[in-house]
């Protein structure tokens, strides 16, 4: 039995930072420290914890954004789940968490950027809670130490979850969004493989993968779904309106 809680305590904030360790292997210069996760909490960001028992085996820390114009949004800065406890929904329950404060307080965006190589997140990003994705940035965090990115630039893309959109809550439903799929761009499927045993053709699809995305962005496509196979994962691109149920 997984439980959330909201984290608001140094003994808490301690426990997600050494949770960073063991998932990604960050060194220390890397780490999100406890002062961010004090501050977050105190500023209207976000920390929760997913336990079993008494042990932390996932966290979720945003931080509240600002954009041009003065639209208030929340940045979903860091998810992570203990590798024993994937693919069992407790990443889903953070994000529900998430979306249920958010929605609470009135908030009706939250954002966060994810490796576009990670084909597991962009389906869970996409298809399991409805995000899209306008925006590509190149080298966003600059090489890291940690062994999951594997000495590539950090191209990372923006995801964008529109809360109270008919879009999102069609997926958090488990209904079929409406949506008009104008470009495929599909990545090999063992990309994981490539980017550990072939990193230069890892580097290669990268850029490929960046560049039609961006181009795709410049003619006012987003991308509104993603689909996989045994064979490759397709980003999906179609024109996108942003509408609220709210």
């Amino acid at each position: 039995m997984i439980e959330l809680r909201a984290l608001a305590e140094s003994r808490q904030f301690q426990e997600a930072v050494e949770l960073q360790k063991t998932i990604w292997g960050f060194t220390d210069v890397e780490l999100l420290p406890v002062r961010l996760f004090v501050v977050a909490t105190k500023v209207g960001g976000q920390a929760f914890g997913a336990y079993d028992g008494n042990a932390m085996v996932g966290f979720l820390l945003s931080i509240p954004g600002l954009k041009p114009g003065g639209g208030s949004y929340l940045h979903s800065h860091m998810l992570g789940v203990l590798a024993e406890y994937r693919n069992q929904g407790v990443g889903r329950m953070l994000k529900l968490r998430q979306r249920e404060d958010a929605l609470q307080r009135g908030i009706q965006l939250i954002e966060w950027t994810f490796d576009p190589l990670e084909l597991k997140n962009a389906f869970f990003n996409m298809e399991r809670l409805g995000a899209i994705v306008r925006r590509y940035v190149e080298n966003q965090y600059g090489t890291t130490t940690s062994p999951l990115h594997g000495g590539l630039p950090t191209d990372r893309c923006v995801a964008e979850w529109w809360l109270a959109s008919p879009h999102a809550e069609a997926v958090l439903d488990g209904r079929p969004p409406a949506r008009d799929v104008v470009e495929r761009i599909e990545v090999p499927a063992d990309v994981d493989v490539i980017r550990r045993e072939e990193p230069r053709r890892a580097r290669e699809i990268q850029k490929s993968l960046g560049a039609r995305l961006m181009g795709g962005f410049d003619r006012g496509l987003a991308v509104i779904g993603f689909e996989r196979s045994a064979r490759v994962g397709a980003y999906l691109l179609g024109r996108w309106e942003c509408r609220s149920n709210g």
